[in-house]
């Protein structure tokens, strides 16, 4: 399927193949029920030697060159003349070796005052019980100096951060680093070092291009294995979309056959004297399989902080595509042979595209760029890519030029862009989950954090209703969510009803809810003497108000629960009589 907007990432353990890279063993078991199993091979670390050519003489270029040089020698003497020797040869293959190698050291000269050692303390939180976090936990990771004094890294690697420490090479200091900007969905973060000390003597590499095929990167970081700085050197494989992990979303990415370990992560991929790109992840179950994040993905993200002082996303444009490859499909739809395009399926309501477009158009250029009928655009030499790269690059509340095909008649649209986010959302770093508590009945958001915590393989063992809704259905309106009773922290008050945990509410008193807030609004502002939940399967729940509001008291301080509601239903309710604080 084709298509950036809400084609609903599924993390799935079981289908992703790549995964994110931390240098710790805990985090690494925190992450792997949402990311999958991680296959990280030992990176291939620059030597002065190398065992296929083990050379004592500049003019001996490999295992067999003492071989050739001793029958030189011996048809020399034997015809008794003292002719000068001739210098072999290189192979191709030698000399661009020879290149990589002088590309790989001076990557290493100029990471040494670049490239820093990053050290986080980070806790998430516990979906389950959301008014907690998990035990503490350390990791590491690299980052490397910008413009701006600014140090560039993944988000993976201060993703729920308490505490972030960075060190420069060389140096024995740890220095205080904040996190000023967080993006998510492309893996990046930027961290800003107060210490004029720290910035003594530090250099900041600048961004590149795109490198073509076949080109000879070094990334450059702190893998496990040991503590010093260390370089490992590949070409590119492939440049294509690719599964970011992390934020479960399709960006452009590169495909290295460098090795890129735990610990690598947010160290640059350096190709001459510039960035070709950021580490970010590898390939689980195979060998020197690695990817960094391209320098325009990281251009848009530096871009939009500067423009806004924040994160502000990747555009989508709202659709759910088909290829139109079948040409009993293009007859049907009465295109011309020299037209292409893809089909519309879907369309999300939120987009700008959904009062513009409908479905069964076919869209044939994006921008005046013809589309493939599976969905490619041309990209470089003779490369293909899919059309939400174009799509994805667009800044937000930026206009697009979209031609389709309608009823055998083409059209031109204007359609504005923005970044739009799914009804059940995809992830939750660095911010504490939502919750409201009434006569011990636990209400939540759907998130597929959530359903994480059912596990490893959470596809097939948490509810499979829940799951089928994180994954298919679309917001109908702005800031709408799936709130669902998570649990049911037994009282007296509540006997009965813990078998219905883990279904959709949908009314209060009747009212159809539409978020958490909403939901915690009618009940708190309820003037009736009980309080009417409708939940999924048509299962009921009824409590007398005043009962319950006694109840709620008890079931906080028996739980240690410290407040009813979480931080920020109490921040939207100020000034209103909604904060259940538990009594000591």
């Amino acid at each position: 399927m084709l298509g950036s907007s809400f084609r609903t990432a599924r993390r799935l353990c079981s289908s992703l193949s790549s995964s994110v890279l931390l240098d710790d063993c805990s985090l690494q078991h925190h992450l792997s029920s949402s990311i999958g199993k991680a296959s990280y091979g030992a990176s291939s670390v620059i030597e002065t030697n190398n065992c296929t050519n083990r050379a004592s003489s500049s003019n001996e270029i490999g295992p067999c060159s003492s071989l050739v040089t001793s029958a030189h020698a011996l048809r020399s003497s034997r015809a008794g003349a003292r002719r000068p020797r001739l210098p072999l040869v290189r192979t191709r293959q030698q000399q661009k070796k020879m290149t990589t190698d002088a590309d790989a050291y001076s990557a290493i000269e100029l990471a040494l005052d670049s490239v820093v050692k990053i050290f986080t303390v980070s806790s998430s939180p516990n979906y389950f019980l959301p008014w907690q976090n998990k035990s503490q936990r350390e990791s590491m990771g690299s980052g490397f100096v910008i413009p701006g004094r600014k140090i560039l890294t993944n988000a993976h690697v201060v993703a729920d951060h308490t505490f972030v420490l960075v060190r420069k090479h060389g140096s024995p200091t740890k220095y205080r680093a904040e996190v000023q900007a967080i993006g998510h969905e492309c893996d990046l973060a930027i961290l800003v070092v107060e210490s004029e000390e720290f910035w003594e003597g530090m250099n900041f590499l600048e961004l590149g291009d795109i490198p073509y095929l076949q080109e000879a990167v070094a990334v450059v970081g702190y893998p496990q294995g040991g503590d010093n700085i260390s370089v490992t050197k590949g070409v590119v494989s492939r440049v294509e979309p690719t599964q970011y992990v992390h934020g479960a979303t399709q960006l452009m990415a590169i495909q290295i056959d460098a090795a890129i370990n735990p610990g690598n992560s947010g160290g640059p991929a350096i190709m001459g004297n510039k960035v070709a790109g950021v580490a970010f992840q590898n390939l689980a179950g195979a060998e020197n399989i690695g990817y960094i994040i391209p320098v325009p993905v990281i251009k848009h993200f530096l871009a939009g902080v500067e423009e806004s002082g924040k994160y502000v996303g990747f555009c989508s444009l709202g659709l759910l595509c088909q290829p139109t490859e079948n040409i009993q499909l293009r007859n049907h739809f009465k295109m011309q042979s020299e037209m292409t395009g893809v089909l519309v399926s879907k369309i999300n309501p939120l987009s700008d595209a959904y009062n513009i477009l409908k479905k069964d158009d076919i869209i044939l250029t994006f921008d005046g760029v013809p589309i493939a009928n599976d969905g490619t655009v041309p990209f470089r030499n003779r490369e293909r890519i899919t059309f939400d790269y174009l799509v994805s690059m667009k800044k937000p509340n930026e206009t697009a030029v979209v031609k389709v095909l309608r009823d055998g008649k083409e059209y031109e649209f204007n359609i504005t862009l923005r970044p739009l986010q799914p009804l059940v959302p995809v992830h939750q770093f660095d911010k504490l989950p939502s919750y409201y508590i009434f006569a011990g009945l636990l209400f939540v958001p759907l998130t597929q954090p959530y359903l994480h915590e059912f596990g490893e393989d959470w596809y097939n063992s948490s509810p499979r209703r829940l799951c089928e809704r994180a994954l298919r259905e679309l917001p109908k309106k702005a800031g709408e969510q799936l709130v669902i009773l998570s649990q049911v922290l037994m009282d007296d008050i509540n006997a009965g009803y813990e078998r219905l945990a883990e279904l959709q509410v949908k009314k209060v008193n009747g009212v159809e809810i539409e978020n958490l807030k909403h939901l915690c609004q009618l009940v708190e502002n309820c003037s009736k003497e009980s309080v009417r939940f409708d939940l999924d399967d048509e299962r009921v729940i009824a409590l007398n108000y005043h009962l319950a509001k006694i109840a709620t008291a008890i079931i906080l301080k028996r739980h240690r629960i410290p407040s009813a509601m979480s931080s920020d239903l109490v921040d939207e309710q100020k000034g209103a009589e909604l904060g259940l604080v538990c009594s000591s």
